[in-house]
């Protein structure tokens, strides 16, 4: 009888705990690539932040998108945007807002259109103030960090304090993870980019938590088990489930990267890294975390026996 598919033995046995400092070692090197990115390239803010004209145009027949992009640099308008959108026949905009006026802005507009030609159906046209920008980049940072304090608060009530803080420290790192790759290769970083984090971090969470589950479980079946062992029990027992899960979700998006066009490739990259992250995180970050950290199994939860023994 066909009992699902099982992408590791059950009897693999990889010691987790014993290369655990190796694995915070490479978290940490992450961490600070992150940080030093953004010291050195700064984060390449989008329209969404820092305030510009985004246009949608549907043309007639498919446009050439280099020689658009070409005339449309030689403008000296600043930065421009060009990519397909949809398909072959639609083009997404982006222009810099810089320090221009709002009629300023108008006149590049109207730059832009003479460039694309008559028959062009434009099917949005909208401008975001560079202080709308800045409430968006507050409003990130609050989302992010409420998400973080709402899944420590729940893995605390759920577990013990221990777990609450090794997962939010994994979080952390995922999140650092993620934003690494926009200030090192200088990618856009507009609204998709939070929305990237925010998936890293949930999809991340909800394999930790089914490892702490497994640890829990095991907490209670093997009272007197030395906890470096049973953390590795815990871990190798739903390496499978957790491997397999993150497998599945890792095709479907490289199917996005590779055949949903530029905009869909701009968007799965960056749930890309962080689900693969994210499985990195959760099992060699947050459960030995367990046991740097200090947690100790309670003596009161053995028996008079189990303390003989």
């Amino acid at each position: 009888m066909f009992s699902g598919i099982v992408l590791i033995s059950p009897k693999v046995h990889i010691n987790f705990i014993k290369w655990r400092f190796v694995n915070y070692g490479v978290s940490a090197f992450m961490v600070l690539a992150a940080i030093a990115g953004y010291f050195i390239n700064d984060i390449n803010y989008g329209i969404d932040f820092t305030g510009g004209t985004l246009i949608e145009a549907r043309c007639t027949t498919p446009p050439d998108i280099a020689d658009l992009r070409h005339q449309a640099n030689n403008l000296g308008i600043g930065e421009v945007s060009l990519q397909e959108f949809g398909t072959n026949e639609d083009i997404l905009i982006r222009i810099d807002r810089q320090d221009r006026d709002e009629v300023a802005q108008l006149g590049v507009i109207s730059q832009i259109k003479q460039i694309l030609g008559p028959d062009v159906e434009y099917r949005r046209i909208e401008n975001v103030g560079p202080r709308m920008g800045q409430e968006l980049i507050s409003n990130c940072l609050q989302a992010v960090l409420w998400a973080m304090l709402a899944m420590l608060c729940y893995i605390w009530i759920r577990f013990e304090w221990h777990f609450g803080i090794c997962a939010v420290i994994s979080l952390i790192h995922d999140a650092f993870a993620v934003t690494a790759l926009y200030t090192l290769f200088g990618l856009e970083f507009n609204a998709t980019a939070l929305v990237s984090i925010l998936i890293t971090v949930g999809y991340s969470i909800n394999d930790t938590v089914v490892i702490y589950d497994r640890i829990r479980e095991n907490l209670r079946k093997y009272k007197v088990t030395e906890l470096d062992t049973l953390l590795n029990k815990s871990i190798n027992d739903t390496l499978s489930r957790t491997v397999l899960t993150s497998s599945a979700t890792i095709l479907s998006l490289l199917a996005l990267y590779f055949f949903g066009g530029d905009v869909l490739a701009a968007y799965s990259l960056p749930i890309l890294i962080g689900i693969a992250v994210g499985t990195y995180s959760s099992i060699c970050l947050a459960a030995p975390l367990l046991l740097t950290l200090g947690f100790k199994v309670r003596k009161e939860a053995l028996s008079p026996a189990e303390e003989k023994a």
